[in-house]
């Protein structure tokens, strides 16, 4: 019986053995920070405003694309794998994004809703895959340049003059 319980210790110990060295831990941990740090902002900004995809949201999207890219490079796959990785991330980050967008009647072609937010779960992909790819101050810069989009860009197109209103919507007319 103790050669059992030696069998599976070394089993289970084979098992975890995935992370061979403190350099190799500290990469991990810091490209999951990174990611989730940076998808935090990116939600936070979201969540203030009251969108449906808040913090929580866009962490686990960036770190999850993080993860997607991260594992298998580690692992040693090669630029192509990886490559399929990263299209996949897009393709199903592409069908996250599709649930959050909400378009009005038919005969209401100006009511979609959800567009910046599902553009935004895009670019946290994004994000994400840098960081866990290793180029953290890319993550960073384009982390930084969506922020100045999603909090600046309203103000600038506010400052440009009234937003228009479609025929249906407006009573003066």
């Amino acid at each position: 019986m103790d050669a059992w319980w030696n069998e599976v210790w070394l089993t289970l110990q084979s098992e975890f053995s995935d992370i061979t060295d403190a350099s190799q831990l500290t990469r991990i941990v810091v490209r999951l920070l990174i990611a989730a740090i940076l998808g935090g902002m990116l939600g936070f900004e979201r969540e203030q405003k009251g969108k449906a995809a808040g913090m929580r949201t866009h962490m686990l999207v960036s770190t999850g694309a993080a993860l997607f890219v991260l594992v298998p490079a580690i692992a040693g796959s090669g630029a192509s794998d990886i490559s399929r990785v990263v299209q996949g991330i897009v393709a199903g980050i592409g069908f996250l994004g599709a649930g959050t967008i909400l378009k009005g009647h038919e005969s209401d072609t100006a009511s979609v809703k959800g567009l910046t937010t599902s553009a935004g779960l895009w670019m946290t992909a994004a994000i994400g895959v840098s960081a866990g790819m290793g180029r953290e101050a890319t993550a960073v810069l384009s982390a930084l340049l969506a922020l100045i989009v999603l909090a600046l860009m309203p103000k600038v197109a506010a400052s440009m003059g009234p937003k228009s209103t479609p025929k249906d919507d407006n009573p003066h007319e």
